[in-house]
Order: C-alpha cells, then sequence, then structure tokens
C-alpha cells in the first residue's frame, strides 16, 4: 500500500472530502492504490479509466477540439479528464492521469515517460508534467505518475481545505 494513498486517505475522511478519478495510462492503478485503503468507501465515489479518446470525450466531457489540436497527453487533456470525473461523480475533487507509459507510442514532442496529472478542486483545476525519459519502464512511468498524482492531491487538500 502507497503511504501517500494512506495520507491522501486519512486527510479525505478528516475533512469529509471526496474523490474520483480518470486515468489513461495508469490504467486503474490509481484507483486501487485508494481503494487498497480500508474505509475509503467513504471518500472514494469510483474512477474511469479512459484509455480511448472516445471515452475521454464521451464520458469526461474532453472537448473534441482540445483531441485534435494538443492530443490525448497534454496539459488541457490532464485538466478536462480532471474536471469531468469530479462533475461526472459529484465529488469534492477530480484527479487524472494522461501519458505515453511505452515502450511503444512515443515522439520526438512526447517521449516515452510523458504523464500528464491533473487535479479539479473547488472551482480551480492544475495540471502537472512529470517527464520520465525514455530508459523508465512501463512499470516504473505507471507506478510513478500514481504515487505523484496521489501525492499532489493529498498537498492541494492541505494547501486548500
Amino acid at each position: 500500500m502507497l503511504k501517500e494513498s494512506v495520507n491522501l486517505v486519512n486527510e479525505l475522511q478528516r475533512l469529509g472530502l471526496t474523490i474520483s478519478c480518470a486515468e489513461s495510462c495508469t490504467g486503474g492503478l490509481v484507483a486501487k492504490s485508494i481503494t487498497d485503503n480500508s474505509g475509503v468507501s467513504s471518500v472514494f465515489y469510483g474512477g474511469v479509466v479512459s484509455y480511448d479518446n472516445s471515452v475521454k470525450e464521451n464520458v469526461l466531457g474532453v472537448r473534441s477540439e482540445t483531441l485534435a489540436s494538443v492530443g490525448a497527453v497534454s496539459y488541457e487533456t490532464a485538466c478536462q479528464m480532471a474536471s469531468g470525473v469530479k462533475e461526472l461523480m459529484k465529488t469534492d475533487i477530480g484527479i487524472s492521469t494522461t501519458g505515453i507509459a511505452g515502450p511503444g507510442g512515443g515522439t520526438p514532442q512526447k517521449p516515452v515517460g510523458t504523464v500528464y496529472i491533473g487535479i479539479a478542486y473547488k472551482d480551480k483545476v492544475d495540471a502537472y508534467l512529470l517527464s520520465l525519459g525514455a530508459n523508465s519502464t512501463r512499470e516504473e512511468i505507471r507506478n510513478e505518475a500514481t504515487r505523484l498524482v496521489i501525492s499532489l492531491a493529498y498537498e492541494k487538500i492541505l494547501e486548500n481545505y
């Protein structure tokens, strides 16, 4: 169990806040990490694994213009995924991951190891770029993205609630 997820769940419970997640490259690891904690059902409403762009659009509300202009792996898409899952699940916080876990799929502009993380909270949404590099394995990229989105969500809660 991730220490970061324990801290996140404890703080959500303490403050009476709820969270949901939208994942692409992490494929459900964020939801798994959060739900590894006992008693989490009071704060975690659910998640969406949106590997295909049609799910990003039709379920999470990512704009087709965003996907066409900057792609699924982008700051804008991470923000829209986080906001979309927050609205869909009616939670206080929405978090998202979208990236290229490899070993294939990278480009010179977006190499393997490029991950964007989104966090929607209150009436704000922030996104962060995680660049792990092509030497990282798929497992390392997915695990680090999971750890980081949970840590960043925890920090946002401490700063804003």
